[in-house]
């Protein structure tokens, strides 16, 4: 310390005046606290895309293998590779399941109507309830029971589902006149798909050189894990899935089913869990002979055991190639999840997310259990090292003791 006057200063070198010792805080420390608020505040802003980008890169990582065979096809022009597969999507994707979904939406208005109606004035037991065999007495019992009264109906809903009936009609005739929405929601996703495909390589270029700062040494093998698993899931489940219910909705059409789309649909949605298919047109099945429609309903139960039988024997194992073939569990969980949080996109965000969860669990036992291995391989020749010293070690001892 040098004294002059009145004012002290700090002599030494310039490496410790420049030391980050001598800052309440220093640079790194100002540079880290900034990039982590700009992360927070850039999900805050953004957090409203998450499910069009997510849906973007579920349809980019299923669609890659034949996006390259385009790719091809046009002369490696990416851009208009990239435009010709959107309008792929739009149109074999995007616009069916679109037009289901208003025909949905409106018969369950429909359906919403009557359930109004009959909780203000009670339901009447159905005729082709007493016609199910065992177990058609029993619910026709139950049904005068709890709904042939005024507001029975809603007491069941409300016990069900903790909700009032009039709130779920409301709540129908806001999602139906959400259709704005859904559509920023589409245009999002298409424009967000259009880039991830014209820019993927670089994508894939720059996320390997972060990741492989992150997981040095595992970076390579997940990286690689996640395009199989998206793939797998989204073809095994959901598109076969969407396909299921395509086929029995026509066939619900064909035999003169009430709501054959909503019935359709909800037969899509319950492919996705391991028999679900078969138990939606087994209903169905049973509800039409209940009606007196055997012949009806006979068919419609072949038809749907063939398809289902084709489906799991031939087309199932020629799509799914991956490495990640869920369980029951994750797959109901996944399904849920995804619904109950991003909607309809979540049918195909929700598996794939559980299905990644699932791989990285799986790949984790597997490291786990190469270790144990390597350590047990070490241990052994260790032994038998040992083992084999040990007769030279005991003729060593003899002879220092002849000595």
């Amino acid at each position: 310390m040098e004294r002059q006057g009145s004012e002290t200063r700090v002599t030494g070198s310039a490496d410790q005046r420049n030391d980050d010792r001598y800052w309440l805080l220093g640079p790194t420390s100002v540079a880290r606290w900034l990039l982590v608020f700009i992360l927070i505040a850039g999900v805050y802003f953004f957090h409203g895309f998450i499910v069009p980008v997510l849906a973007a890169l579920v349809i980019c990582f299923a669609s890659w293998p034949l996006y390259r065979r385009l790719l091809q096809a046009v002369g490696e022009k990416r851009t208009l590779g990239a435009a010709i597969a959107v309008m792929l999507v739009l149109f074999f994707i995007v616009a069916p399941v679109s037009i289901a979904s208003i025909y949905a939406v409106r018969e369950i208005k429909v359906w919403a109507v009557w359930l109004i109606r009959a909780n203000a004035l009670g339901a009447p037991v159905p005729q082709w309830l007493f016609a199910i065999p065992v177990v058609g007495q029993s619910l026709a019992e139950e049904w005068q029971k709890h709904l042939s009264h005024a507001g029975g109906l809603g007491e069941v809903v409300q016990l069900i589902s903790g909700a009032n009936i009039a709130n779920i009609y409301r709540g129908l005739l806001v999602v139906g006149t959400s259709a704005f929405q859904w559509f920023l929601t589409l245009l999002f996703m298409l424009i967000t798909l259009f880039f991830v495909y014209r820019d993927g390589r670089q994508l894939v270029e720059q996320l390997d050189r972060v990741g492989e700062t992150v997981l040095p040494q595992r970076w390579e093998r997940v990286s690689r894990i996640v395009p199989q698993t998206i793939s797998a899931t989204v073809t095994g489940m959901t598109i076969i899935a969407i396909g299921e219910g395509i086929v029995l909705g026509v066939a619900y059409w064909l035999v003169g089913v009430p709501s054959p789309v909503t019935l359709g649909l909800i037969t899509g949605i319950m492919a996705l869990i391991p028999g679900g298919a078969p138990l939606s047109f087994t209903l169905v099945s049973v509800y039409l002979l209940a009606n007196g429609a055997h012949v009806a309903g006979i068919g419609l139960f072949a038809w749907g055991s063939i398809e289902l039988f084709i489906v799991d024997k031939t087309v199932r194992p020629r799509l799914v190639g991956g490495p990640i073939k869920l369980p029951f569990l994750p797959t109901f969980f996944g399904l849920i999840g995804g619904v109950k949080t991003m909607g309809l996109l979540g049918l195909f965000v929700g598996p794939v997310l559980m299905a990644l969860l699932v791989a990285i669990w799986r790949e984790w036992m597997l490291a786990i259990t190469d270790t144990y291995a390597a350590e047990a391989e070490e241990t052994a020749a260790a032994a038998a090292t040992a083992h084999a010293s040990l007769p030279a070690t005991m003729e060593e001892a003899a002879s220092k003791r002849r000595a």
